[in-house]
């Protein structure tokens, strides 16, 4: 199995465990509807775009209300049996999957009290790493200050330039990469000015 594949399969076991009303790092969304955008993204090719492009959401939103409404059990086997072969995302899967399985877990698991990370494999942590740059360049663009990610074993990705002023994050990469893609349940280390933490912090970091 691919890392993606044994990411989805670890997020379908926590999709089954939680059950379809268990809170979610993504807003108010619920593990049902976590799973429906999962499933739209994968299986409603006409829908995903407004997934990432704001001024086609409009119909994307009525599309996964209308994924949402079908039988968690279903939704929660769509996203089991991967794409289908049909969508772009089938042979993309080992390559482009690997962080949105991971990201997602990590919602339903990190939506409570009392959640820890989970021991990765270095495999894993590696490929999470891998997207880290990209991704950070995208949710610290609006830095007001330079913003450097840095891993305990020391790898640095420079995602944001900004004069003599410099936040540094470490953690490890997956931590690096929930934070990117805007989660604050993360474990990581803040390094810098107060005032220039505190901006780094509270930036909007979705796109």
């Amino acid at each position: 199995m691919s890392l993606a594949q044994d990411e989805r399969a670890e997020l379908v076991l926590t999709l089954t465990a939680v059950g379809e009303s268990a809170p979610t790092l993504c807003g108010d969304w619920t593990a049902r509807d976590l799973a429906a955008h999962l499933v739209v993204r994968e299986r409603r090719v006409d829908a995903a775009p407004g997934i990432l492009l704001p001024f086609l959401s409009g119909y994307t939103d009525k599309i996964q209300e209308q994924v949402a409404a079908r039988p968690f059990a279903d939704l929660v086997d769509d996203i089991r049996s991967g794409p289908p072969l049909w969508s772009p995302f089938k042979l993309l899967d080992p390559l482009i999957n690997v962080g949105e399985m991971f990201v997602h877990h990590e919602d339903l698991r990190r939506a409570g009290e009392g959640w820890s990370p989970r021991m990765l494999s270095v495999d894993l942590q590696n490929r999470l790493w891998s997207t880290v740059g990209l991704i950070g360049r995208l949710a610290y663009r609006q830095s007001p200050v330079g913003v450097d990610l840095v891993t305990p074993d020391g790898r640095t990705a420079s995602v944001k330039k900004g004069g003599g002023r410099r936040v540094v994050l470490t953690g490890r990469p997956s931590e690096l990469l929930l934070h990117a893609f805007g989660r604050d349940a993360v474990e990581i280390d803040f390094a810098g000015e107060a005032d220039d933490v505190d901006a780094v912090q509270a930036l909007d970091r979705s796109f």
